[in-house]
């Protein structure tokens, strides 16, 4: 991969940069510390049991994930999500990943980080391998006199990660790392495309277009 030399890179995060899905995690442990009220998580349920029976897009429900937290202060859910991410999901950082940023970085490669879980997460997260949150794109809120509101920004998944990164100027990135289906419009606008970890359905694209997959030590 170093060999590439990529002077831009862009890394997925749940499954790429870490084990599992911190969006929904996060979620259900808002519930259990309180952050989120009952009635918040039965409305967050409904939309999710219609997400399974398609009747809710993905990008629907992934950004009903960011809005379910209307009405709180953002300086608490960063709070709580960076209490969430060191007792959670920090362990769960696969560390070739973590030494891979860093020997980009080290090589003067710009590195992004896009997701379709909330800002204040993928935020968090993503200061252990020192991307900057300008250099993060994922989805959020529109935050008004410091209170989320239901009004979606962004919710970049699928073809919304490519139009995420247009956005930022980052049209033909050098290298692009995903692990899910989510990930593949993304992944087919870089030089060389890297699946870690993949999907089934991942896997089977990677197979048709002959991208190498890379499975970290820790879940082969």
């Amino acid at each position: 991969m170093l060999a590439v030399e990529p002077k831009v890179a862009v890394f997925d995060c749940d499954g790429t940069l870490w084990s599992g899905d911190a969006g929904s995690a996060f979620m259900h442990w808002s519930v259990e510390t309180g952050l989120l009220s009952r009635e918040a998580y039965d409305w967050l349920d409904a939309r999710y049991r219609a997400y399974q029976r398609g009747k809710v897009s993905e990008a629907a429900i992934c950004g009903a994930m960011v809005q379910v937290y209307e009405g709180l202060r953002e300086d608490e859910v960063r709070r709580a999500a960076a209490r969430f991410f060191a007792g959670r999901i920090e362990r769960n950082i696969f560390p070739q990943m973590l030494e891979l940023v860093a020997a980009l970085q080290e090589r003067g490669c710009e590195i992004w980080a896009v997701s379709s879980t909330n800002d204040w997460v993928v935020e968090e997260g993503v200061r252990r391998f020192n991307i900057a949150a300008n250099r993060v794109l994922c989805a959020r809120v529109a935050i008004v006199e410091g209170i989320v509101t239901d009004r979606l920004l962004d919710v970049p998944t699928d073809e919304g990660k490519v139009a995420a990164l247009a956005g930022a100027g980052v049209t033909r990135p050098d290298a692009v790392f995903g692990n899910s289906i989510h990930d593949a419009a993304m992944l087919s606008i870089g030089r060389r495309a890297f699946p870690v970890n993949p999907s089934l359905g991942l896997l089977e694209l990677a197979a048709m277009e002959g991208w190498p997959v890379y499975l970290p030590a820790s879940v082969r």
